[in-house]
């Protein structure tokens, strides 16, 4: 398997070789140059191996999806890799991701039972390890540059503590994350951990990761990789969740399932589309969003519009506040029959000189719909305190603001006979306050977080320009 920029740059690569990186050469995103087709007969095969989620099910799942798309590590140590990463252990049940029942029909996947609880650890562990082993065979070091709005950046720093020839840098907005979520992260005092929040909002934090992936002669000079969902592995990983969670809701393989994904970045969904695009029966993917509603503005009426930072809300499900959704443009490509010129002309020209660009009038644009499955809705604030106060009034469970957003939008958008999964991003705890607002309670802490607010923090404040960042990374690369 090689794999293309979604910009059209004519050079294919192997895993290994775009695992260390972020965007392509011509500042697209790499893309597989066709998608692994999983016939009846897998399918099938791929259940009895996921067996119910008995212990090493998922493990074994994961080894099965990734395969397809890695052949440049052996088997055995692939193998191994998902065994090590996979464990009742680190994800404190057998089933790594099991399905929470709210009504007939009507399902939540739980994805948040991770070291920082919350569902980018389903593919920041794996990550983690598969960095550690191939700067291991190449005997190098790494420098990552990552960006968060909230939970990538701790569940990264989790995963990369301690990590043989890694260091971590993470940008995050300054005062925009939960109290919980900074706690998570600045109080890491790991000498391989930087954390730094840029005055202004997450695109701001975003931009600049991209401009450094951009600057290729800094990326070269000090081997900068990033762990955002731009980063294809990461984006791999979450492929396998959706089958998992197919295998559990569903008695056969010739059912339909859709799943609702709260989305502001589109990685979490877009992994879904992969998944789709392999021939998993999935009948919808529904884009659940918060007032950031950039997504939903596009499956709505074709319009992609980005907002300026001064426009982008300041929200209760605050890891949704995005306006740039970077994982956006590998639909794109798709949609647009994988044109690799005109995703450039929209991306890399048109959206930087005009913030916008439209598709509703394009014949392609109700494929999105027709063909893709996609649809979405929005939810507010106060749609959240009602889905939270509901939810945990009708079935007595306590649902974080992100997956309140999910299960708003996903019940607009029930078929009969069609199970909805709700992906849980996050355990309530990171949003504490909103819960308190909702159901004048706090939720429940794990014990091992207890105090975790009143800790020792490290963390550097610095302006939204890339020159200074770059002046951070050089100085502190150059630290022994």
């Amino acid at each position: 398997m090689k794999y293309l920029s979604t910009r059209g740059h004519p050079e294919r690569r192997h895993f290994c070789e775009i695992l260390l990186e972020g965007l392509a050469p011509d500042g697209g995103l790499y893309l597989p140059e066709h998608y692994p087709q999983v016939d009846a007969a897998t399918l099938s095969r791929w259940r009895s191996v996921f067996n119910g989620g008995a212990p090493g099910g998922y493990a074994a799942l994961a080894f099965e999806v990734l395969s397809l798309y890695i052949d440049d590590i052996p088997a055995a140590d692939l193998k191994a890799l998902c065994d090590k990463t996979y464990t009742e252990a680190v994800y404190g049940t057998p089933q790594i991701v099991p399905l929470k029942k709210l009504e007939e029909g009507f399902l939540l996947e739980a994805l948040s039972n991770g070291p920082t609880l919350a569902f980018k650890d389903m593919a920041m562990q794996l990550l983690g390890n598969l960095f550690e082993y191939e700067l291991a065979r190449r005997g190098e070091q790494l420098n990552i540059l990552g960006a968060t709005s909230g939970d990538t950046g701790s569940a990264a720093e989790y995963a990369m503590r301690g990590k043989r020839g890694v260091r971590v840098f993470m940008l995050s907005p300054h005062g925009r994350m939960s109290k919980f979520q900074q706690a998570q992260m600045f109080s890491l005092l790991d000498e391989n951990i930087h954390n730094i929040a840029i005055e202004g909002v997450f695109d701001d934090c975003q931009d600049i990761v991209k401009n450094v992936s951009n600057d290729l002669d800094f990326k070269r000079l000090h081997k900068i990789g990033t762990v955002n969902s731009i980063n294809w592995a990461r984006l791999l990983a979450q492929v396998v969740y959706y089958f998992a969670g197919y295998f559990q809701a569903t008695t056969n393989d010739h059912q339909q399932v859709s799943f609702t994904v709260p989305s502001g970045n589109f990685g979490n969904v877009c992994a879904g589309h992969v998944a789709r695009m392999m021939g998993l029966p999935i009948a919808q993917l529904v884009v659940a969003t918060n007032e950031n509603d950039v997504l939903d503005e596009f499956f709505r009426t074709g319009t992609y519009r980005v907002r300026a930072s001064a426009d982008t809300h300041e929200t209760s499900s605050p890891s949704m506040d995005i306006s740039k959704a970077s994982n956006f443009e590998r639909f794109v490509f798709d949609l647009l029959d994988r044109d690799g010129a005109r995703v450039k002309a929209l991306f890399g020209q048109q959206l930087g000189r005009e913030g916008r660009f439209e598709l509703g009038d394009d014949p392609v644009f109700e494929q999105a719909a027709t063909r893709y499955g996609f649809v979405s809705g929005r939810s507010t604030h106060l749609n959240r305190l009602e889905t939270i106060r509901d939810t945990f009034a009708r079935f007595q469970m306590v649902i974080d603001t992100h997956t309140a957003d999910g299960v708003k939008v996903a019940r607009e958008h029930l078929q009969p006979g069609v199970p909805m999964i709700v992906l849980e991003t996050a355990l309530p705890i990171k949003f504490a306050e909103t819960i308190v607002e909702a159901l004048g309670r706090q939720p429940d802490r794990p014990p091992q977080f207890d105090g975790i607010e009143n800790l020792p923090k490290r963390v550097k404040v610095m302006p939204a320009d890339t020159a200074a960042v770059q002046a951070y990374i050089t100085q502190h690369c150059a630290e022994p």
